[in-house]
């Protein structure tokens, strides 16, 4: 497979990432979240893809649908036209992720692959559509997050857990250090801390800088939050309000 370059990064940073669309008047995740997110001027869609029991990869933050859909059901339980046919809310139900990308066409997808059996499906949409060069690609297992990157290779990525806890020890060190704790990503997408750990410091972005890294932070709502990590230097808020974000963002620029 030939290589293309990948355009995830092209326009200046900071990002906004709409995270599952934006669900104010829409079901999350959903056609209708993510048109309300890309007609208030989002580029970028934050999503996340399981699998039916037919193997379409389909876009759902949650194995099961009880708490977006009251069902004591796992989406991997469903075919992908039962899964259409689950009221969501908003006329709304479950999609592809081939259907999100070809809708969007000239938007950025930041792919959350929930599940190992997810890996497969969506790697055969990412190159039946050739939409790889304006997708990140993140897992929580980093493991598999470096096999899709090896597969969709037009694609970057951001570390998973293991990476992610890797960054933090090889910060100190130097941006080599940092550069090999995260094997060939190009952002580090991490919330600003966990527990009483404070993740996204002054000090972390500006190493993360030195390594050829971006920093996304995650989930970001507080307008005033927002700011104060743009003031640190962030590349990218994860957020379900990317109606605050963006004017934000844009009042910088």
């Amino acid at each position: 497979m030939s290589r293309v370059a990948s355009t995830y990064l092209d326009p200046p940073a900071p990002r906004v990432l709409a995270h599952r669309g934006l669900a104010l008047d829409a079901p999350e995740n959903t056609m209708l979240a993510f048109s309300e997110a890309v007609e208030i001027g989002a580029s970028y869609l934050e999503t996340d893809v399981h699998v039916s029991h037919d193997g379409v990869a389909v876009i759902s933050h949650d194995p099961s649908l009880r708490r977006v859909a009251g069902h004591d059901l796992r989406v991997s339980d469903l075919t992908m036209d039962e899964l259409r046919r689950i009221d969501l809310g908003h006329g709304q139900g479950y999609c592809t992720l081939e259907e999100a990308l070809d809708a969007f066409p000239q938007t950025r997808f930041n792919i959350d692959i929930k599940v190992e059996g997810a890996l497969a499906p969506a790697v055969a949409v990412l190159r039946r559509t050739g939409a790889g060069s304006r997708v990140l690609l993140t897992s929580f297992t980093d493991g598999r997050r470096r096999r899709a990157a090896r597969l969709v290779v037009d694609a970057v990525s951001s570390p998973g857990r293991a990476g992610v806890i890797r960054s933090l020890i090889a910060a100190p060190f130097g941006p080599a250090a940092l550069a090999w704790a995260v094997r060939g990503a190009v952002a580090l997408q991490v919330p600003e801390r966990v527990g009483p750990l404070r993740v996204v410091t002054r000090a972390f972005v500006e190493r993360a800088h030195r390594a050829g890294l971006e920093v996304h932070v995650w989930t970001v709502n507080d307008p005033a939050v927002m700011a104060r990590l743009l003031d640190l230097g962030v590349d990218g808020l994860v957020t379900d309000r990317a109606d605050l974000a963006l004017p934000l963002v844009e009042a910088r620029t």
